[in-house]
């Protein structure tokens, strides 16, 4: 008999290792956002081979073993040993079929389904267990362990008694049962201050049966809209995300964990999981009509980005108003909107749209670092330099490093320096973002007013200066390569910067200003 108890001790050890293994990985799951629970499955699933091996020997020991359910224990064993608990499981089904009345078989089997994540099989195996011999208090102690861990207090109160009343030095049994009479009295706490609707005590105060009691669905639920109520979207779904296994078929949790995802701005994530809602129940009304909306937000999200990097920006702020459309309460989305109408608007040269979506966007984010170079952008087009500038200060404080904010930033810097010398676009009177047809007509306009030919005296001399700047500016606008220098802020025909550049200064030698079939007007400079 003492090595029966001594036996017993172990595997009520290994038990509560496989147990508390199987807990932290739970845990890292959910809080650390693991991938693979690879790692904690191969321990687990050492610990249990550890405990049937136990459970073999012990049971070699004291009992007769018929030569079929020895055989399917063998089998069981080596499955374990591979790692296959699944198809050792279905030996261990066997084992009880073929000798039902052995309440080691049933403990086997109940510690496969807990190595296995089935708290709910497992119990029935233990309560038979129990039923077959009351004095195995590692049965018991187990029994107590899991009804613990579904919130089901009161029971597994009785069971950790009952274990002390039968091993009064049980230290793990003694700490169990003082531990319930704490954890029911936060629980009815939290009770009153969620009715109350005082969710930071809630949050507090089931914290610890939260950690105790993971499988209790009910305390997740009111922890998860406590979190809600706070706008802590994630941690809710942090409790949600274990319900939907606890509870079979849980399209609540499911729909539940979709809206909170989109909440956030999460769409994929949000399509996933009402997709799992309808593999439950493909007629469930409200997860079938989300998810119509949440895969048409998918989609039209999807094109506006490949429009953005095509650079079909037109195109792309249709789109981006289809979105607002779709979706017009959830700021994520319509942040994500404006930002598309923000930047491609920048793209098209329309300063008024530009600034209206930019300014709309950094009123929902200040510290949008793209839109803040869109907007100063903006600012360049309507050549206010000033404004530019101060736009792109701003944006350095937020992002020191970021090279797009450098860089317009150092065109910003050159171009006010430039306005205050020639400023091409302002002698053709055209916007910068005039076409290569708009600034030939404008030239040819104020070429023939400003003709020297057409002014007399004093006024001549006026004509002939401004018609060698209407020349330059022509030279410079409809030549792209000079033209990129220039809207970056260097003057391709100033002497001075090109002599810093290495290059040559412009000299007009004779041009015609009318093209093909006009005349030659030579200007001498002395």
């Amino acid at each position: 008999m003492m090595k029966l108890t001594y036996l017993e001790q172990i595997k009520s050890l290994a038990l509560e290792t496989v147990l508390l293994l199987s807990h932290i990985g739970e845990f890292l799951t959910m809080k650390c956002k693991w991938h693979s629970m690879e790692d904690w499955s191969r321990i687990v699933r050492s610990f249990t081979i550890l405990l049937l091996t136990c459970d073999i020997y012990n049971f070699n020991l004291v009992e007769g073993v018929n030569p079929e359910v020895e055989k399917h224990l063998e089998m069981g064993k080596k499955l374990l040993a591979a790692g296959q608990l699944a198809d050792a499981l279905s030996h261990y089904h066997a084992a009880v079929d073929g000798d039902p009345d052995n309440y080691l078989t049933y403990f086997k089997r109940a510690t496969v389904f807990l190595a296995l994540g089935k708290s709910r099989s497992a119990l029935p195996d233990l309560n038979k267990v129990v039923e077959l011999k009351p004095d195995f208090t590692a049965a018991r102690m187990q029994r107590g362990n899991v009804l613990m861990k579904q919130g089901k207090l009161n029971e597994a109160l009785l069971d950790f008694n009952e274990v002390v009343q039968r091993e009064p030095n049980n230290q793990d049994a003694i700490e169990k049962a003082g531990m319930i009479g704490p954890l029911q009295n936060d629980i009815e706490m939290a009770k009153g201050f969620f009715e109350h609707n005082a969710y930071e005590d809630v949050i507090r105060l089931l914290e610890r049966p939260v950690e105790l009691c993971p499988w209790d669905t009910d305390l997740r639920e009111m922890r998860a809209d406590a979190f809600i109520a706070q706008g802590e979207y994630f941690k809710a779904i942090s409790d949600i995300r274990p319900t939907a296994k606890l509870t079979p078929d849980n399209t609540r949790a499911f729909f539940k964990m979709s809206l909170l995802h989109y909440k956030m701005g999460e769409e994929v994530d949000s399509l996933t999981q009402i997709r799992e809602c309808l593999k439950l129940d493909p007629d469930h009304k409200e997860c079938h009509d989300h998810y119509k909306k949440v895969k048409k937000l998918v989609k039209q999200l999807e094109e506006a980005q490949e429009l953005k990097n095509n650079q079909k920006y037109e195109e792309c702020i249709n789109k981006a108003k289809n979105i607002l459309k779709t979706e017009a309460d959830v700021v994520p989305f319509i942040l994500r909107a404006k930002s598309y109408l923000c930047h491609c608007n920048s793209q098209t040269g329309d300063v008024n749209e530009t600034l209206k979506s930019c300014r709309e966007v950094l009123q929902l984010d200040p510290e949008n670092v793209d839109a803040m170079v869109d907007k100063a952008e903006a600012h360049i087009a309507n050549e206010d330099y000033e404004a530019a500038i101060r736009e792109l200060q701003g944006a350095q404080e937020v992002d020191q490093n970021n090279r797009r904010v450098q860089e317009a930033l150092n065109k910003a810097q050159k171009l006010q320096k430039q306005s205050k010398k020639r400023d091409y676009y302002k002698i053709l009177k055209v916007k910068r973002n005039a076409s290569k047809k708009e600034i030939l007509k404008a030239y040819r306009k104020l070429a023939v007013q400003w003709h020297p030919d057409k002014h007399e005296g004093e006024e001549k001399e006026r004509a002939q200066k401004v018609f060698i700047d209407l020349a330059a500016a022509k030279e410079v606008l409809t030549d792209p390569e000079k033209r990129q220098r220039f809207d970056n802020g260097e003057d391709p025909l100033d002497p001075e910067e090109q002599h810093q550049h290495g290059g040559h200064p412009f000299f007009h030698q004779g041009f015609n200003p009318f093209g093909q079939g006009g005349f030659t007007f030579k200007f001498n400079f002395n």
